[in-house]
């Protein structure tokens, strides 16, 4: 079957989870016969040549008219170049597929904010794109990411069953540590100047508040004199730092902080470090858990990332309970590194095991997949 399928998001950079989500689902559809078509206002990095790149002139002051721009600027495109499904990773009106990163934003409404919010430009925008997607009377078909958010949706707007598609975790295999581990580590730590004897916390993800790097930061400040003193954290991720950088200068942990834009080289630095440290606000899901299993890193995360379980389930670290309490965060901080000298070798045992027996690299597969059948009327 030959069909063409628009995908669409406002912005791609390669370092997003999101943006890579995109890429290699619309791959895996283009090695399935369909012709692939991206619309988005913006592409940095490298452009696959079998993607149609459409990029959409930005027009409008706030970032509710861009989005309701784009909209109508991919409608009228299809009216001459048409498309058999159009795929959104943004929530926006007249998708035939949604591929659900974000949570649900009429939850986190009700549970953050007052009826004076409600009443703004921001919230009608926002709460009318996701009421579109999910509203009983749609047709959107939803891929889901995270089993805890389909309740959630399904309280809100009544979703049926038959629209919504749980898809398994799709992480990379190149991140599963390879036989030269040892190896690698022994020489990424070398070149950062890490001692055998020094601790490397690790935080990897783009929008710092929303993935507790703050938090991170008062945990680390926290520690012990005689731990503090011995560790590092390392974050990786595209934000703004300034408010980060000028937090641990206050907090006297400046030194052993350092902050760097988004890297292709995840996997080495998750064989240099010794945590991966997660206390996020909120996480649809969190492919970094995921990923920082199958390369035997252990982990410290808040219970309200999505794939926090699979940190249970392989018995790899810890999972915070809600509400959040910085002090157990330091506290449990604490505590992991001091198993680390004797639990060091037994979580990377665990994590070779998870890498081998879970389903967590199919993702794209699958999404692949229900996105032909939409497209044959099948789904």
């Amino acid at each position: 079957m030959s069909v063409t399928l628009g995908f669409c998001l406002y912005k791609y950079f390669p370092f997003g989870g999101l943006q890579r989500d995109l890429v290699r689902i619309a791959e895996s559809c283009h090695k399935r016969g369909a012709r692939i078509r991206v619309y988005t206002f913006a592409w940095q990095g490298e452009l696959p040549d079998w993607i149609e790149l459409c990029l959409v002139p930005k027009k409008g002051w706030s970032s509710q008219s861009k989005n309701r721009h784009f909209t109508q600027w991919i409608n009228e495109h299809r009216q001459t170049h048409p498309i058999d499904l159009l795929i959104g990773f943004n929530k926006m009106p007249g998708l035939d597929v949604y591929y659900a990163a974000d949570g649900c934003y009429e939850a986190r409404v009700t549970e953050l904010y007052g009826d004076f919010y409600r009443l703004g430009g921001r919230y009608k925008h926002f709460s009318r794109y996701e009421r579109d997607v999910f509203s009983s009377q749609s047709a959107t078909q939803v891929l889901m990411i995270s089993q805890l958010q389909i309740p959630i949706f399904k309280r809100f707007y009544q979703t049926p069953d038959e629209r919504l598609h749980l898809l398994p975790p799709g992480i990379a295999r190149d991140r599963i540590a390879p036989p030269n581990s040892v190896e690698l580590r022994r020489e990424f730590r070398r070149e950062f100047g890490i001692a055998d004897d020094e601790y490397l916390l690790l935080m990897v993800g783009s929008g710092f508040k929303t993935k507790g790097v703050d938090r991170a930061l008062d945990a680390l400040a926290a520690l012990p004199a005689k731990q503090r003193n011995k560790t590092l954290l390392y974050v990786i991720g595209q934000d703004n730092p300034r408010g980060i950088l000028k937090q641990a200068k206050r907090l006297g942990v400046e030194a052993q902080f350092q902050v760097f834009s988004g890297r292709d080289d995840i996997p080495r630095f998750m064989q240099g470090a010794d945590l991966l440290i997660h206390p996020a606000r909120h996480e649809n899901t969190g492919t970094v858990l995921i990923e920082a299993l199958v390369a035997g890193l252990p982990v410290l995360v808040t219970d309200v990332c999505g794939y926090a379980h699979y940190v249970k389930d392989a018995d790899m670290g810890r999972v915070m309970a809600s509400p959040f309490d910085g002090a157990v965060l330091a506290q449990q901080l604490s505590e992991m590194l001091a198993e680390m000298t004797e639990s060091a070798d037994q979580w990377r045992r665990r994590g070779a095991e998870f890498a081998s027996q879970a389903d967590v690299y199919s993702m794209p597969d699958v999404a692949a997949e229900k996105i032909m059948a939409c497209a044959a009327g099948e789904l």
